[in-house]
């Protein structure tokens, strides 16, 4: 599955994910900066899965209507200590986890 994690998220994240997966951070794809409606419209076209802490993303976007899923980290913050023990339950969302999906995962 092609991830592509939110900016806002800690690159050390994306090596945690990476087992069976290709991870890249939206700085790394050269989107930095880029807002989500259009952010989203070009991670549909590269990438399965869009992996971020925007708890609004769902109510700014029309996520059905999308070819990506997207998973919601809900944690403490965003920094990686407290994002990390959420990788467990991230793996498990990406084996089931479909186009247009949004799946939120908590601690």
């Amino acid at each position: 599955m092609k991830i592509l994690l939110d900016e806002c998220l800690p690159r050390r994240l994306a090596a945690e994910l990476t087992t069976g997966h290709e991870v890249k951070t939206v700085p790394r794809a050269g989107w930095a900066g880029i807002k989500n409606g259009e952010l989203l419209k070009l991670a549909e076209i590269n990438f399965d899965v869009f992996v971020t802490v925007d708890r609004n993303l769902s109510f700014q976007q029309n996520l059905a209507q999308l070819k990506i899923a997207v998973i919601v980290l809900r944690a403490k913050s965003n920094r990686f200590q407290d994002l990390l023990p959420l990788v467990p339950k991230i793996r498990l969302v990406l084996t089931t986890i479909k186009r247009g999906e949004l799946v939120e995962a908590s601690a």
